[in-house]
């Protein structure tokens, strides 16, 4: 590093006074402010570029290591299913595929009823329904009782 102290900063500037004069110094400190601050932003903004792409980098490593595990895991299930399965075709003497295949004729594969209860059914027309007599509002029982009711003769 460079040391540079009080007294240095002072000889450098009386000297800048007398190189520059008076009269450019404030402008010329000015615009060395300002490129100190854009240094200073930049260098900054690498910084902050290269943590990202370390950090980018451990996520990365991390991903692939669990990845990895998630590979070794499945791959033991397989083994262990395997396993499983020879086991099974020792002690009983049946296959996976011969107890689809007797299962098969005794239940029929599930069919789905294709209803479309999520769209909206009232797409018919009022003057439709009006013409072939369908109801378009339904009363509740007290009203229709109410408004059926025979009047009173007084």
């Amino acid at each position: 590093m460079i040391d540079i102290g009080v007294t240095k900063l002072a000889i450098i500037g009386g000297i800048a006074l007398i190189v520059i004069g008076p009269e450019k110094l404030p402008g010329l400190a000015k615009t060395f402010g300002t490129l100190l601050g854009r240094a200073r932003r930049y260098v900054a903004d690498v910084k902050n570029e290269v943590s990202r792409s370390m950090e980018l980098d451990e996520l990365k490593k991390m991903k692939d290591t669990v990845e990895n595990a998630a590979r070794d895991v499945e791959t033991s299930i397989q083994t262990s299913a395997s396993d499983f399965e020879k086991s099974w075709t020792e002690t009983t003497g049946l296959t996976s595929s011969s107890i689809v295949a007797e299962q098969s004729p005794n239940f029929p594969e599930y069919k789905h009823p294709r209803k479309k209860w999520r769209v909206k059914q009232g797409a018919t027309p009022r003057w439709y329904k009006a013409r072939s007599g369908v109801r378009t509002n339904a009363l509740s029982g007290a009203a229709r009782v109410a408004r059926f009711r025979p009047t009173r003769l007084s």
